[in-house]
């Protein structure tokens, strides 16, 4: 092929795959807010098992707006990233030879598997194990404050007691209070200028010195790293596989430097998570792991090489 054929084949693939992505964008709008459920339930977990109101916050008007797209372009990304990558495959695969063609289709399962993976063990084990530790931390502060003799009318009413709902009442008062149960959240009906009385959640949190204000911009943010840092980290045994095959290392060596690169795993892994417990906990104990799994497929792979 000529170079211009070339160039046209790449505009064609390129815009193959931005169809592919508007497409997924599109279906991700659609869906948005279930998208955003689904990337805050497991903070939403942790809330209601600590007793705080689960809900989060916002500090600038567009910041609900952005991260809405944001999620949705994301999503949109990895979920039109097969279909992406298939197109840009289709280009690179003419220039390769049939053995670089079958290297690529022996990694590409492997890779794949280890990215899911990645992202699989974040969300269900290092995210809420994680928020459950970060939040419940502050309530080993407890809040202290000087004793007041105060003074107790003699004649006052009963103490109140909020009723409880499984959800909200079928007709709502103005300035009624009352406690969801299903989305355990204290509401109040409040009426705007026309008189509709409109549902209002009332913000608790936990009885310690610190209560948790968790902004949603902040949050996604942190969720997004979370989730890109473990994905990238389980290829770790791709790239282990990938020196033994290519000959730049033997198993043996690894091995015998195994010391030295958990100590390297331990300080990238505080670099990427800054958290001291999720940096050297949730990401260097599976890292390590992985670094074992590179060793053993190494090994496979240099005998399998060595039969045929």
């Amino acid at each position: 092929m000529s170079l211009g054929d070339h160039l046209e084949e790449l505009r064609k693939r390129i815009i193959y795959a931005l169809i592919g992505l508007v497409v997924a964008a599109a279906v991700c709008a659609f869906w948005g807010q279930r998208v955003i459920q689904f990337f805050c339930q497991p903070l939403i977990d942790v809330l209601v098992e600590k007793g705080i109101s689960p809900q989060l916050y916002f500090t600038s008007a567009g910041d609900a707006f952005t991260v809405y797209l944001k999620i949705t372009m994301i999503s949109a990304a990895v979920i039109a990233s097969p279909w992406i990558i298939w197109q840009l495959w289709l280009f690179v695969a003419a220039g390769l030879y049939p053995h670089e063609r079958r290297a690529v289709w022996a990694f590409a399962p492997l890779s794949i598997t280890l990215l899911l993976a990645g992202v699989v063990f974040c969300y269900l084990v290092v995210l809420p194990l994680s928020l459950r530790f970060f939040i419940g931390f502050p309530d080993q502060i407890k809040l202290e404050l000087p004793r007041v003799e105060a003074v107790v009318p003699a004649t006052q009413p009963s103490v109140l007691q909020v009723p409880v709902f499984a959800g909200d009442p079928a007709d709502p008062q103005a300035y009624q209070l009352w406690f969801d149960a299903t989305q355990q959240r204290l509401k109040i009906g409040i009426p705007d200028l026309e008189g509709a009385v409109r549902t209002m959640v009332v913000h608790f949190g936990p009885e310690s010195l610190v209560s948790p204000l968790i902004t949603l911009p902040d949050y996604i943010n942190m969720v997004l790293l979370w989730l890109l840092v473990f994905a990238l980290a389980f290829q770790l045994p791709l790239v282990t596989m990938a020196l033994v095959k290519l000959g730049a290392f033997e198993p043996r060596d690894f091995g015998e430097m195994r010391k030295y690169v958990y100590v390297g795993l331990t300080v990238v892994s505080s670099m990427l998570m800054p958290d001291v417990f999720s940096g050297t906990l949730m990401l260097v104990v599976p890292l390590c792991l992985l670094y074992e799994l590179g060793i053993i497929l190494g090994r496979w792979s240099l005998r399998r090489g060595r039969e045929a």
